[in-house]
């Protein structure tokens, strides 16, 4: 199973608290009517789809809901390397060869084509080999009944769908779907192509329960003051710890270099920043030495016309060392 699962890996990051909050979210959009079927769309690839709709599977799964995963996209599908699982058999095999007798009865056993995984209650069916015609298959009889099946046998199915602005799978199966969400990315998708998904999902009746915006730029600091509660037990407990922030986790994806460069920035412009504030307060504190050293000067200049000048030297020797040492200290502290 691959890092992305962070809702598994690592279940006490703030990112996993996102999602639960999704998860949550979700549940309480539907308490009128108990909602089977979530279907997760986008609207062009590459905007986080397949990894929000494998950790939002996790996030179902702890919380003792039992789970099936199904990745419809029989083009470009990646569940299977997500989760680590055998890429077929899959929906498209399963599609393509089972038979409907007069009885409903499917002449095929789901469990040929039902993955395990690491997470307890989460099943995955892989998007299977690609077909000719993916799109006349799911709306297939077999593909109808496949969801009533798999809804007797779990709490929740989540299909992982096709970006809709390339092709109309995902359209399809939002007619079948009890709700759908539709994954957007920060600074990519563009408004009109989310209004078309939208009015296109609406027009085969199908029912949106709303719009994930992924890839947010996050500051480490902004990382720092959510993680709080998350480090409160390892600070308790007297021990150091040497975690890294992983700004590119944030960004809800995690090899996207341009956030990563983003994140990486506002960290250097806070280095810079504080770098400065350092510099100031010496450049301060060498002001405040040196006028102090002109007031020493002219009163050993005063002295000298009075003729104590061995003494008066001896002094100010002494109160030069005395600054000297004050200032240090306190050099010392603003470091």
């Amino acid at each position: 199973m691959k890092k992305e699962v962070i809702a598994h890996k690592n279940p006490k990051s703030p990112i996993s608290e996102v999602f639960r909050t999704l998860r949550t979210n979700i549940q309480f959009m539907n308490v009128d009517k108990k909602m089977k079927v979530l279907l997760l769309t986008s609207t062009f690839p590459s905007e986080g789809k397949s990894w929000v709709a494998a950790n939002l599977s996790v996030t179902f799964a702890q919380a003792g809901k039992k789970v099936v995963l199904i990745d419809s996209d029989m083009r470009k599908g990646r569940q299977y390397a997500i989760f680590g699982i055998s890429p077929r058999p899959g929906l498209s095999n399963f599609l393509s060869s089972v038979e409907i007798d007069e009885n409903g009865n499917m002449s095929e056993d789901l469990g040929n084509y039902i993955q395990t995984t690491e997470v307890e209650n989460l099943y995955v069916m892989a998007a299977g080999n690609v077909p000719p015609n993916p799109s006349e298959l799911l709306v297939s009889t077999p593909m109808i009944r496949l969801l009533d099946e798999l809804k007797t046998m779990c709490d929740i199915i989540i299909i992982d769908g096709t970006p809709s602005e390339l092709v109309t799978d995902s359209v399809i199966l939002s007619r079948l779907a009890d709700s759908t969400v539709i994954v957007t990315a920060h600074k990519l998708t563009k408004k009109d192509a989310l209004e078309r998904v939208v009015k296109n999902i609406k027009n085969v009746s199908g029912r949106i329960a709303g719009v994930v915006i992924n890839k947010v730029p996050v500051s480490a600091k902004r990382y720092g003051d959510r993680y709080y509660y998350y480090g409160e037990d390892k600070i308790l407990s007297g021990k150091k710890t040497k975690d890294k922030v992983d700004l590119n986790k944030l960004n809800f994806k995690f090899k996207d270099s341009v956030n990563s460069k983003r994140s990486n920035g506002e960290i250097n412009q806070n280095q810079y920043h504080n770098k400065n504030i350092e510099s100031k307060n010496d450049v301060a504190i060498e002001n405040e030495k040196n006028n102090m050293k002109e007031n020493i000067q002219s009163t050993v200049t005063e002295n000298n016309a009075q003729n104590v000048e061995k003494v008066s030297l001896d002094k100010t020797n002494d109160i030069l060392k005395q600054i000297n040492e004050y200032l240090e200290k306190e050099k010392k502290k603003l470091q």
